[in-house]
This record gives C-alpha cells, structure tokens and sequence, in this order.
C-alpha cells in the first residue's frame, strides 16, 4: 500500500534522521507542528538551527527547548503537500511530537459512481491528502480487491475510472480508502447485472490443468485454506500442485476439484 508520501512516515517505519536533518513528507491538515529542541552536548545553544517548509526557511522562534513551525502563515489548501526539513547540530537530537497532523486522512465523498462498459467510474471531491482508491468487487462472499488508482488528494472535484472484471449475474462494486489511523471510508456500493451464461469448468477431475469455458477471476485454496494459485485466465496449470482435493473460486461461484 502507498498510504503515505512521508519520510518520516509513522505508520510504516519511525523517524528517519540524517545527518545533521530530519525531513518529513505530507499534506497540510490545518493543524502546526510541535519540536522538541534539547541543547547541544556542550550545553551552549539549542540543537534546531533552521527550519524549512516547502524549501522556504521558516521565521518561527526556534531558540528555545519547545517550538512550533506555523503551517498556517503559508496559506495551504487543506491536502496541499508539505516538505519540511529540521537542520541540526551534531551530537543531538531533536523530536517532532506530533508528525501525525500531516499524515492524508480518508475524507473523500462520492459525488457519483456508476459502471459503463466494464469500467467503474466515480467523481469525489473533498480529499485532504494523497491515498490510493482501492477498486473491490464483492464475489465468492467477501469483497475482493481487483484493482487499485492513486487518489489526487487535494481539494476539487476528481474524476477516476478503472477497468472492472464482470462476471455472470449480479455484479457489486465499491470503492475505499484507508488511511495511516487505520480509518477506512468506503463509497457507496454500484451494480450492474450481467446476462452471458456462467462460466463453467470442464472437468473437476484433472492433473494437469483447470480449463474454463472461457476467461475469469479465479482462486485455488488447498484444504486449510491457504491460497495456491489465483489469477485471471481460462487454464490453470496444477501439474506441480499435490494430490488431493482443492477449493475454487471462479466466476461468481464457489467450488472444488480433484487433482490426480
């Protein structure tokens, strides 16, 4: 997952320090942050000499053990990416208390979604900072994920589209997105029904390969129900899987076979 445009990225690894800086990456939310800024091993002086912000050096007081850096003076658009770099002394280091007030947040809504020749489309506005969409498809009794498109995450009406699998029957489709609070947001959900035949599967008795009647989303699980093989296309090559009997997902139907 791409959920965060972050150096100092909280979710997915702690505060990277370089020599003599710290950066962070991520999208104005409307709130400042707070430094924690300890004396330099000599005791004369504090660590933090400067601070930048999207490559401007800050004005903020900086002189003292606490500090905040005011992303309100730059007049951002909520969603509006942020770059700030702390430059340091060696021999010290200082601590960003709440680098979470610049993480994207999930806060989209769907201003429209529909499905028009096997491409799911959808326009959103009030995104407040860079997340992926992920494109799902309830199939087999669960949501499946079959696709996946970078949000614009900035303020303004957004359209996206992205090629869908459609299977027989009924067909469920949404949307979502899932931040680094672990806040999911979901759309609301769009169906579209298909009228060509079921997909059928040759034979349930094979050793060498599955043959479909023609092409699909599939999935193979061995009998605990952990998963071997999954795709699209109209064979699945088995010769190498053990014998005995596996579950399938194809299509829209849950099923089994025998590998000899």
């Amino acid at each position: 997952m791409k959920p965060l445009h972050l150096f100092l990225v909280f979710c997915l690894s702690p505060l990277i320090s370089f020599a003599g800086e710290i950066e962070l990456k991520g999208t104005y939310q409307g709130d400042n942050l707070y430094v924690k800024n300890p004396y330099i091993d000599s005791k004369v002086g504090y660590c933090v000499f400067e601070v930048m912000v999207n490559g401007m050096t800050t004005t903020d007081e900086i002189n003292s053990s606490s500090f905040e850096i005011d992303l309100s003076v730059y007049q951002l658009a909520i969603g509006s990416p942020v770059h700030i770099v702390l430059k340091h002394k060696d021999g010290c280091q200082p601590m960003v208390v709440n680098p979470n007030v610049i993480a994207a947040k999930a806060t989209f809504e769907i201003l429209n979604i529909t499905i028009e020749d096997n491409r799911l489309k959808w326009t959103t506005t009030k995104e407040s900072g860079i997340l992926p969409y992920i494109v799902e498809q309830y199939r087999w009794n669960k949501w499946v994920q079959v696709g996946e498109v970078e949000g614009k995450g900035i303020p303004g009406q957004h359209q996206y589209e992205l090629p869908v699998p459609i299977h027989s029957g009924e067909n469920r489709f949404r949307v979502r997105q899932t931040d680094s609070f672990n806040h999911r947001r979901l759309s609301p959900e769009v169906e579209v029904f298909n009228n060509e035949p079921p997909v059928q599967l040759l034979s349930d008795k094979v050793s060498e390969k599955l043959v479909f009647t023609k092409s699909t989303l599939y999935e193979i699980y061995d009998i605990y129900g952990r998963i071997v093989f999954k795709g699209v296309g109209d064979t699945v090559n088995i010769a190498k899987l053990s014998q005995g009997e596996y579950y399938l997902n194809f299509d829209n139907q849950m099923s089994f076979f025998s590998k000899k």
